[in-house]
């Protein structure tokens, strides 16, 4: 089996990932489930002969020396692949995330409006946070789309690997990838100040380094968007601070309290008609969010969200219950999603969790979540 009839057929089958896993048959993901291919279980042999089909000679021996390598591949004219090659105990294993070339607008994502005014502020960071999978890089490639249509910036993006491409209209973007463009996100960011960027776009923020020239970046003047694994608003804000050493935790605090513009957590819940729909937690840097930051009042976040509606903020449970309200999502798949807010964020105290998850709204008992694995035809 050659590997461009799997990207084609997880295309056509508007797939999010493929799965290739030896002594297993490819299996893709349709709407959040995964579905087995009706096809022999491929051996590692079979795996790694697809990967190297693909692989620059670099990266293919990259993989040999680390055993695994995060790398980007073109697929025909409509769509790109991020591409993770790792090694398990059965052998030769990888993942292909679809990239669609065409960048989606705000508008198509239905992102909340207050996501557009953090695309158009001159400065500070904006955090989007959330699961794998959840939709990150497509609503960060969307306000960055925003920007390059309308507003004459100069886009810098650090990246690994690049995602998105956007061809630079009103604005002028230019991409770099970890490995090919610059060895780490950390020395790219100290480059990017000297290379008169007005929005730099962090892909992740990994460590201590790359966090602090991050803040930097956004107090001296740039608007800078960043991505990090939190499940919450507040969890973000408490995983900046923590990635710090006690002895810098006071000035970190001062420093996202004086640059912090917003952070959105978000997460993918099936449509009641088919697809996904996304559903966002905005926490939004007003004057009392960054008295609360500098005094480390983190837990008191949520009961923030709660009555910040007029500056745009909402909580995971608000922005649920208003996709049930409109039917966009089942009632089974809202108590689920409401589990997970409910779980991700230890520090809300049993009265607000009981009042955001009960109360008559969308809260009940834990559904486990079967994912029915159907064999597909290829």
């Amino acid at each position: 089996m050659d590997i461009t009839q799997l990207l084609a057929f997880s295309t056509q089958n508007d797939a999010s990932d493929l799965h290739l896993s030896s002594n297993h048959p490819p299996i893709i993901r349709v709407h959040g489930s995964l579905k087995r291919l009706k096809y022999d279980n491929l051996t590692s042999d079979d795996i790694r002969t697809m990967l190297y089909s693909v692989m620059t000679e670099d990266q293919r021996a990259e993989y040999e020396n680390n055993l695994e390598l995060d790398f980007a591949i073109s697929f025909g004219e409509n769509a790109r692949f991020r591409v993770n090659a790792f090694n398990t105990r059965q052998g030769v294993a990888a993942v292909f995330r679809a990239i669609p070339y065409e960048i989606p607008t705000m508008e198509e994502l239905e992102l909340p409006p207050v996501i557009r005014r953090f695309a158009e502020l001159e400065k500070g960071i904006v955090l989007v946070t959330g699961p794998t999978g959840s939709g990150k890089s497509t609503t960060l490639s969307a306000m960055i789309n925003h920007i390059n249509t309308t507003m004459p910036k100069h886009i810098l993006t650090i990246e690994d690997p690049v995602e998105f491409y956007h061809q630079s209209k009103k604005s002028l973007v230019n991409h770099r990838e970890l490995g090919s463009d610059t060895k780490t996100f950390a020395k790219a960011l100290k480059s990017a100040l000297r290379e008169d960027p007005d929005v730099i776009l962090v892909g992740e923020m990994r460590d201590h380094e790359t966090i602090s020239l991050a803040l930097t970046a956004a107090e001296t003047g740039h608007l800078v968007f960043g991505t990090l694994h939190a499940n919450s608003a507040a969890k973000t804000i408490d995983r900046i601070i923590d990635v710090f050493p006690g002895s810098e935790k006071e000035m970190v605090r001062a420093m996202l309290a004086g640059s912090l513009q917003g952070v959105i957590a978000q997460t993918l819940l099936k449509r009641a008609s088919g697809g996904r729909v996304g559903a966002y937690e905005v926490l939004v840097g007003t004057n009392a969010v960054r008295n609360l930051i500098r005094e480390n009042q983190i837990s008191q976040m949520y009961s923030m969200m709660q009555t910040g509606s007029r500056y745009g903020m909402i909580t995971m449970e608000d922005a649920v219950q208003d996709l049930l309200e409109a039917n966009i999502i089942t009632k089974e798949e809202a108590r689920k999603a409401s589990v997970k807010a409910g779980e991700s964020d230890e520090e809300r105290d049993e009265e607000v969790a009981a009042a955001s998850l009960g109360g008559g709204k969308i809260g009940g008992e834990r559904t486990s979540d079967t994912n029915e694995q159907e064999g597909y035809s290829f």
